[in-house]
């Protein structure tokens, strides 16, 4: 059987959509199993005011089941064999016997008639969809009552072609929806299978990616050079029903602007797209994405481009009241404004920005450091906080900052995810590092850390930023250096490097594990050592020779061997005379070599590692001989481990 269930609301924040579907789908699925039903949930979708799960392969209830109900021991006699048979509703023949270790019980049979899939939904749908998460959610129906992230308007529940009903805070499920809010009318009585078809012909699309494509389509049949923006293209997609690209313009003086500042107000007060010219530079046309059929009137059109211009007018006026005042003439401002509570002002985390920043990057980095947090005293970023940064940059390239501090100043927030780049020059790597640093520092020295999911600071975003410039930048320093031998630090830093390997770069868990073993200090040499291992880790020795080392591993730490000295003297066996040659051999092979030479060179040791195993008995029953044979392994395990420790390397 199939199943829809549709939850009708009042719009519902674009942000909080998507997490609630994964979880409206985990749920569904749990339920279905909890209660023995087959069934699999086919899609979830939703729009802004729908949250939709359609579901297939439901059986119409559970099957029968027997379920056996331990008694009274045999030994309490007939009355209490009586009693519960009586409590079971059956009689005393139907009893049987169950032994155990602790004797013979009285028992019975008990048949369980499965209910049926329409009664276990409709009692259990009304507190799944209580249950979603939302980061607010509010009440309707008074205080006291259910709490949902919007008013409930409606529920569509359908099984097969029969509704199961339930009521949740006064709303009756039923078979009923609605379509756009101002481009249809009326309740719409729909099935599993014209479900979406009805709702497509009263103007909504009920699955985003539709929606994503008939923005992308319009915007298309528009001609214009929209810049690449996933991110409001995602909220377009998800504030809209049926959405509608139109064009728009404004008055060309206003470009004599920064790029930047008209993009953002575009974006962020107006949620239209800006439009690029051929040459990259920007046009004086926007795109904006309506919620309705279309704008023949030019109504729609002219709204956005009133409200843009008293947008533009106040970012020219605060553009030119911000410079009135150089970046340097404002940075002792910054005293005023705190970083955080424990950890001061922002002029304090300036000055302690310029100390690192100078030890990394010289003078201009320095320089740029003692500038970068000026601009949060600006009219232009108290407007606009996403600007932070790129109008410092643009304020200090007008102000007579070079280019290579403005540009610092410009980037120096970067990168703001994993998907976004590094500053492009060292100056602002070097101050990237200093900002993201301190803020870490000094979190984890008032007992800030991160703990679960709370994460207020953003710690775990700013250590993927530092790991990130320094592989991405090349940059050869010490990291543990540059975390001030802070232990708890340290350690979230190592599960940082090794989520960036991991889940950004794609390297096996395995190799991330052996290459950290040997030393992460220097993250640069770490990626240089993983891209080795996993070079040369497809040909014939590699795998075999890690199994050798884990061998080698498990004898010594058996063996609890700490230290002791090869004895050439006391070799006597071929094979482990033959091992000992190879490995001189090898020691002078491997000057010189770049790491995937060396690990194929040292992958060469395979044929000499296996003949030792076959016929040598590490343990042998002469204790200087047993000492000698583990200090050979031992030495050959830190010899030539110092790469990657290949016992870590998981074999097939």
């Amino acid at each position: 059987m199939n199943f829809l269930l549709e939850i009708g609301a009042e719009e519902i924040p674009d942000w909080m959509i998507e997490p609630a579907l994964k979880q409206l789908s985990t749920d569904f699925a749990a339920l279905l199993a909890a209660n023995n039903l087959s069934g699999t949930v086919k899609a979830v979708d939703a729009s802004p005011r729908r949250l939709t799960l359609w579901a297939e392969g439901l059986s119409a209830g559970q099957s029968d089941s027997e379920e056996l109900v331990t008694g009274p021991p045999k030994s309490a006699g007939i009355g209490a064999a009586n009693g519960f048979a009586k409590k079971q509703g059956a009689t005393l023949d139907a009893l049987d016997t169950l032994t155990t270790d602790k004797g013979e019980y009285f028992a019975y049979r008990k048949k369980v008639v499965g209910r049926t899939t329409k009664v276990i939904l409709a009692e259990a749908l009304p507190d799944l969809i209580l249950k979603l998460y939302f980061p607010k959610t509010m009440y309707w129906t008074g205080k006291g009552g259910p709490r949902f992230i919007r008013p409930i308007r409606w529920i569509v529940a359908l099984l097969g072609g029969e509704v199961v009903n339930f009521d949740l805070a006064g709303v009756a499920s039923g078979n009923v929806t609605y379509g756009h809010r101002r481009l249809s009318k009326g309740p719409l009585p729909v099935t599993f299978e014209n479900y979406e078809e009805t709702l497509r012909k009263n103007y909504v699309l009920v699955r985003a990616g539709q929606r994503r494509q008939r923005i992308l389509d319009g915007i298309a049949k528009l001609g214009a050079n929209v810049k690449t923006d996933e991110k409001l293209l995602h909220v377009l997609t998800y504030i809209t029903e049926w959405p509608t690209p139109i064009m728009g313009s404004f008055d060309a003086s206003y470009l004599e602007l920064p790029k930047e500042v008209l993009v953002m107000v575009l974006r962020h007060h107006q949620k239209n797209f800006s439009v690029e010219k051929a040459d990259g530079g920007l046009s004086n046309q926007f795109v904006a994405v309506m919620n309705i059929d279309n704008d023949n009137e030019g109504i729609v059109r002219s709204g956005n481009e009133r409200v843009i211009k008293a947008r533009f007018n106040d970012a020219k006026f605060f553009w030119d009241v911000d410079q009135q005042r150089k970046l340097s003439d404002r940075v002792q401002d910054l005293a005023k404004v705190t970083f955080q509570a424990k950890l001061g002002s922002y002029l304090e985390k300036s000055n302690r920005m310029v100390e690192l920043a100078q030890q990394l990057g010289g003078e201009d980095a320095a320089r740029a450091a003692g500038l970068a947090k000026a601009d949060l005293t600006t009219e232009m970023v108290k407007e606009f906080t996403d600007l932070q940064g790129i109008v410092g940059g643009l304020y200090a390239k007008v102000q007579g900052e070079s280019s290579e501090v403005s540009q610092a100043i410009y980037e120096h927030y970067k990168p703001l995810s994993m998907e976004d780049s590094i500053p492009s020059t060292k100056t602002g790597q070097a101050v990237g590092l200093a900002d993201k640093l301190d803020t870490l520092k000094s979190c984890f020295s008032v007992g800030m850390a991160p703990t679960g999911s709370k994460d207020p600071f953003a710690l775990r975003r700013a250590a993927q930023g530092v790991v990130k410039i320094l592989i991405e930048g090349g940059w050869r320093v010490s990291l543990k250096g540059l975390l001030g031998g802070d232990k708890q630090l340290e350690e979230f830093f190592l599960d940082r490097l090794k989520h960036y390997f991991r889940e950004i770069r794609g390297f096996k868990y395995d190799e991330v594990n052996a290459v950290i073993a040997t030393g992460w200090d220097d993250v640069v040499d770490v990626q240089d050592r993983l891209l080795a291992i996993q070079a040369v880790r497809p040909t014939e020795n590699f795998e075999p020779l890690a199994g050798g080392f884990k061998r080698m591993k498990n004898i010594v730490t058996q063996a609890k061997f700490t230290t002791g000295k090869l004895d050439v003297a006391l070799l006597s066996d071929e094979a482990e005379i033959e091992l000992h040659a190879a490995a001189e051999k090898l020691r002078g092979q491997l000057q010189g070599l770049s790491y995937p030479e060396s690990l194929a060179a040292i992958a060469g040791l395979r044929p000499a590692v296996d003949k030792f195993f076959d016929k040598v008995m590490v343990n042998a029953p002469d204790q200087s001989v047993r000492n000698n044979r583990l200090a050979m392994l031992a030495g050959l395990l830190s010899e030539f481990s110092s790469i990657a420790d290949f016992s870590e390397i998981v074999t097939g």
